[in-house]
């Protein structure tokens, strides 16, 4: 008899097959733990088994590797694959092709005159603001009872379009994960519920997360202005989820007359191109 820990329950159960070099039918497993991804990456479950040899004249009931995969598939799944994502993580023009960074620059594409506008008008309807109360009530609600120390969460109108929501609090950082995962999670969750609902786009800010990252971006942007000022051109290393679209927006904003967009290589990577149009 073997307990053995596994990421899911197809591994616990190839492992169990390593252990005892036989076959799946050949053993008694009892399921004791089932895997879960928790929630936000926390309180992740490892799948945990007890696997025990049959005797030769046992006849096997117990479920093939490719049944126990058929199992995880209903078991797990992965929230985000069926969520519309912010505006704040997706390029607003779209691509006929992906492009490498090692294939050269293409600089053919239509201006996305969107851009243009200006989106940090002061006069807000009344019912935006009612909004935003609103989406403030219900998600201090949400997350009344979450075990992190927090502060009460703040709404609040951000431009015409957007909700600023403000994470703040001793243990506000946690909610920010390694490499910002947590963040993206719950950006993408919030984003769904209000874009959905009040057909609203979001900014997040978590332990002034977002503002860091602002911060980071444009010290990396001073040298790609120096070769746009020099060469007229330019493009930047791969950018990372949020820093994609903070770069888009600002090197938009510093050159409204050259032609910005985001390229994606081969292997899904985010990276920007800067030129002038051609005539």
């Amino acid at each position: 008899m073997k307990k053995i820990e596994a990421i899911t329950l197809e591994e616990a159960y190839k492992d169990a097959t390593t252990i005892f070099n036989c076959s799946i039918n050949e053993l008694t497993i009892e399921v004791v733990q089932v895997p879960s991804s928790g929630f936000l990456g926390l309180f992740k479950k490892k799948a945990i088994i007890v696997a025990t040899l049959k005797h030769k004249q046992e006849v096997s009931a117990e479920p093939t590797v490719t049944e126990v995969k058929e199992v995880e598939k209903d078991i797990s799944h992965n929230i985000l694959n069926d969520t519309i994502m912010p505006a704040s993580f997706v390029s607003d023009q779209e691509d006929d092709e992906d492009e490498d960074l090692a294939s050269g620059l293409d600089y053919t594409a239509d201006y996305d005159d969107e851009y243009d506008e200006d989106h940090a008008q002061e006069n807000f309807s009344e019912d935006l603001h009612e909004v935003a109360k609103e989406v403030q009530a219900d998600i201090n609600s949400l997350f009344n009872s979450i075990c992190f120390d927090i502060d009460e969460i703040e709404v609040s109108v951000y431009d015409e379009e957007t909700l600023l929501v403000e994470f703040k609090g001793e243990d506000a950082a946690l909610l920010i994960g390694k490499e910002g995962y947590r963040y993206k999670a719950l950006s993408y969750m919030i984003f769904n519920w209000i874009n959905t609902k009040y057909e609203l786009q979001l900014r997040l800010e978590i332990a002034e997360f977002l503002q860091n990252q602002e911060e980071s971006v444009s010290r990396y942007l001073d040298s790609v202005y120096e070769n746009v000022d020099r060469d007229g051109r330019a493009q930047t290393k791969i950018l990372d989820g949020v820093l994609v679209q903070i770069a888009l927006k600002e090197l938009r904003d510093r050159y409204p007359d050259k032609y910005v967009v985001i390229r994606t290589t081969k292997d899904g990577l985010k990276y920007i191109i800067i030129n002038d149009y051609h005539n």
